[in-house]
């Protein structure tokens, strides 16, 4: 055994730690008591929206869409023959990324942003990819803030209702939906041609969500529901405490700006993983893994970015590992730890999207699979993520759990799944 897994397996981070079966069915449970209203690390948060409704033509809406760190606007509407048409789009930082803002300043930002698109349309979807409690009425309330942006005053705050304040646009209609929404929406409309039997929208980019259809008869936390109907679900997976964490896990979680919130989203996703990488190569040092470890002394945390160039064998001496190794054998090393991880990730995300499709019962026949919209940087372009999550996926859904699923990338997702919502809702 290598040294690399040595360590790996000492501190029970290796692909192996994850039992899959266990994982799924925490999962699970978790989401069965977060639907019933019951304490739950899953808020399973209705929105409201559900996934069928008309399309209709030449109706203008804005789309605008607040990720983990970007903002974007654009005008949308169904051409005559119901194609999505976007224009003028337009992109810029997300406020509260940078510096800490107040709640004043964060709404006057994105105000500001908009302001070219105030004559477009009085319906406005807005994409926003943090936990909110959508009300009937279609906006949401700001349950807390994920992916280290900083904005405290906007908790609790109406997050529709203080945009079109700051817009000084009182009346238009505004649909706030998370980004996991859009992106089931988008993929429905994309893949309009084929009956699948159930939709989920996943992102894996700087954080991580999923989304699903349900049975309002299953969401018993929720008063006044149609029982025949269903609509769209906002897991809020990001925020599962159940997987296995180890003592590598908790150490970088006590760095990050909220310790012991969205513990999953840590583990994996684009905005921390470089994080939880330097963490472990900086044990490892410790632990004398290494031939020289001194060269990680004064190493400053590692994006994600940086650690998957490195993996793939894009080196940059000035800031990425290869330019501090002073050993071949220690660059081997480092890289086989990454790998470990990024393996390790790929179970964790199978797991958690096989709990997805499993829940909704359905796509028991190859010939209406689960459509599964899934969009990120972090689930396409991590070092052999994607071909490892399929086999540890196409693995669980197999024998007892046999399932069919597709998988679909599509351009744009949360700003066109926004101006889907804001159009048929």
């Amino acid at each position: 055994m290598t040294k690399a897994k040595e360590f790996l397996r000492a501190h029970k981070m290796t692909a192996d730690d994850i039992n899959i079966k266990e994982v799924v069915n925490a999962f699970l449970s978790e989401m069965e008591k977060g639907l019933a209203g019951q304490s739950s690390s899953l808020l399973m948060l209705p929105t409201y929206i559900e996934a069928d409704g008309e399309v209709r033509a030449n109706e203008p809406v804005v789309a605008i869409d607040a990720g983990g760190t970007n903002f974007r606007a654009a005008k949308v509407y169904f051409d005559d023959d119901l194609k999505l048409v976007t224009e003028n789009i337009q992109k810029g930082k997300m406020p509260g990324v940078d510096e800490e803002l107040s709640k004043e300043a964060f709404f006057n930002t994105l105000a500001f942003f908009l302001k070219d698109y105030i004559t477009v349309s009085d319906k406005i979807g807005f994409c926003f990819s943090y936990a909110a409690e959508i009300f009937p009425n279609k906006d949401g309330k700001l349950l807390e803030w994920s992916k280290e942006i900083k904005a405290p005053g906007v908790v609790g705050q109406m997050v529709g209702k203080e945009l079109l304040k700051a817009m000084q646009t009182p009346g238009k209609q505004m649909v706030l939906m998370n980004d996991t929404v859009s992106t089931l929406l988008a993929g429905k409309a994309a893949r309009a041609v084929k009956t699948y039997d159930t939709y989920i929208g996943f992102i894996l980019g700087t954080g991580t969500n999923t989304s699903y259809i349900e049975a309002n008869k299953n969401i018993t936390k929720t008063d006044g529901l149609d029982m025949e109907g269903s609509q769209i679900i906002n897991i809020e997976s990001g925020a599962f405490t159940l997987a296995p964490r180890t003592d590598i896990d908790i150490a970088f979680d006590n760095t990050t700006k909220n310790p012991g919130r969205y513990a999953f989203e840590k583990m994996f996703s684009g905005g921390y993983f470089g994080g939880l990488c330097t963490m472990a190569l900086k044990t490892a040092a410790r632990e004398d893994v290494f031939a020289d470890p001194s060269v990680f002394e004064n190493l400053q945390e590692l994006s994600t970015e940086q650690v998957n160039k490195y993996v793939y064998g894009i080196e940059d001496a000035k800031n990425v590992l290869p330019g501090v190794f002073t050993h071949e054998s220690d660059k081997l090393i480092a890289a086989e730890i990454i790998d470990g991880l990024i393996e390790r990730a790929a179970k964790l995300v199978a797991a958690n999207l096989a709990a997805v499709i499993l829940k909704t019962g359905k796509a028991k026949s190859k010939n209406k699979p689960v459509l599964m919209t899934i969009e990120g940087t972090t689930f396409y372009k991590l070092h052999g993520f994607e071909k490892m999550f399929e086999d540890y996926l196409n693995k669980f859904l197999s024998g007892e759990n046999q399932r069919f699923y597709e998988i679909v990338e599509v351009e744009n997702s949360s700003l066109l799944g926004a101006a889907i919502a804001a159009i048929v809702n």
